[in-house]
């Protein structure tokens, strides 16, 4: 592991936009950026060149699984992959692990699989089930992050989803403490008619999976939202939006000063239903991957700021799961794997658009990190803020490979597709952690607390 002191570049991204510079760096925080040649001599270095030199990541959208399914993922292998895609603080999801996180005793748990694992640092959400509403305070004095719930079933029995009486008893707990509420944000009853009007459908074709989520489902979910946030004048956050039709209605409602956020997913933003082959299950997930005009609507809705930022819903599983020889979209696991992959996905999709560097580290550093109460110390390259940087180079393109993914399971809908932006260091306060396809050092991501630095 190698300590810098700083690093120069001639394509340094600031909130002052893209200049040549050079970050001083002490104790692992930004404590000056200078001109390009003001570089010391006696110190630690790392000359970035033409690269691009820019916050690391933040994804506040991670299934990590363990303790409990660490066969699907766990916190060594997804840290190495969240550090190998420039990726320098995650914050967990409450499932897929067992226990899931909807209990102080199962954070203790978490917490404890995940000491000395992670390359990156590491935060972790509760979750709001039927019946927690009592757990949610000490969870939250415990450090999470805010909480996450399901309208319709998780997938797995640990994590029930909870409806609009359970939303009611828990929101002005949420409230009182100033904690958003992340939501999957689909109602059962559309999916539910649309299902049994498909029951002969053929489920190989990626169509009727399509179909069998419409976007009623979401959109009836987000007005539901919105009407409780106005009632309860709770924060609450809308994950991976999949559907245009909802980019609307939350415009509407922060034009209304109503504290409503939201994200959406790089696979909703690069691929489009009409490309998927019937069969093809690693593109399963839910909500599911909507068509190119619906796509091209979702990136007009991050720049109009209907949508505030990208973060992966990296959730992996062990590919048996994906039901790949019966092609059966309604028996597969629904997840993405992607987490090394979101900054060049994103990228390729940008390049020749209006959008720009700018863009990019709202949407994906200094976005994510505002939703997790990080943004006074990270998600940017200023004075002050924590020295976790990715260097990167927005030319170089390369095909993802599975023997260059670093999660468990090398499945993924980007396998094959030809990618720009290749991450080539990452720093941790100011430590190199990656470089060029090498870890260095061990592990030594912290486990964050919300409220401490």
């Amino acid at each position: 592991m190698k300590t810098i002191h700083a690093i120069r570049g001639k394509r340094v991204m600031t909130p002052d936009g893209l200049l040549a510079a050079t970050v001083h760096i002490r104790k692992g925080i930004v404590t000056a950026i200078t001109g390009y040649n003001e570089f010391p001599s006696d110190k630690n270095t790392y000359d970035a060149g033409e690269s691009v030199v820019m916050p690391g990541l933040v994804d506040t959208h991670v299934h990590i699984n363990e303790p409990g399914r660490a066969d699907w993922e766990g916190f060594y292998s997804a840290t190495r992959s969240a550090a190998a895609g420039g990726v320098t603080t995650l914050i967990d999801m409450p499932l897929n692990s067992i226990p899931a996180t909807t209990t102080l005793a199962a954070l203790a748990k978490k917490r404890a699989a995940a000491r000395k694992k992670c390359w990156v640092n590491v935060g972790f959400w509760g979750g709001v089930v039927p019946g927690n509403t009592d757990e949610l305070r000490a969870l939250d004095r415990a450090g999470v992050f805010g909480f996450k719930c399901f309208l319709v079933p998780s997938g797995v029995q640990e994590f029930a989803n909870v409806n609009e009486a359970d939303l009611r008893e828990a929101l002005p707990v949420l409230a009182a403490m100033n904690s958003p509420l992340l939501v999957h944000a689909e109602l059962p009853e559309p999916i539910e008619l649309e299902s049994r009007r498909l029951r002969k459908s053929d489920p190989r074709k990626y169509k009727t999976w399509l179909r069998s989520r419409p976007d009623g489902a979401e959109t009836k979910a987000v007005e539901m939202l919105i009407r409780l946030s106005r009632e309860f004048e709770a924060h609450i956050h809308i994950v991976h939006v999949s559907s245009e039709l909802s980019a609307p209605l939350i415009l509407r409602a922060k034009k209304e000063g109503l504290p409503i956020t939201a994200e959406t997913c790089p696979h909703y933003l690069f691929f489009a239903a009409n490309s998927i082959e019937d069969g093809k299950t690693q593109f399963k997930c839910a909500p599911p991957i909507r068509d190119a005009e619906n796509n091209r609507k979702l990136w007009k809705a991050l720049g109009n700021g209907a949508i505030d930022f990208v973060v992966s819903d990296h959730s992996p599983s062990p590919p048996s799961m994906k039901c790949l020889k019966t092609g059966d979209f309604f028996g597969a696991w629904g997840g993405i794997s992607s987490l090394q992959l979101g900054l060049p996905a994103i990228w390729t999709k940008l390049s020749g658009t209006d959008y720009s560097l700018r863009h990019l580290v709202r949407w994906m550093c200094s976005g994510p990190a505002q939703l997790a109460g990080l943004g006074t110390h990270k998600g940017a390259i200023a004075v002050g803020y924590d020295a976790d940087i990715v260097i990167w180079s927005p030319e170089k393109s390369f095909v993802v490979k599975p023997m260059m993914l670093r999660h468990r399971h090398k499945l993924t809908p980007y396998l094959g597709e030809s990618l720009r932006g290749a991450v080539e260091t990452t720093f941790l306060g100011g430590e190199m952690i990656y470089d060029r396809g090498r870890f260095l050092g061990t592990p030594r991501g912290a486990l964050l607390r919300r409220g401490e630095r």
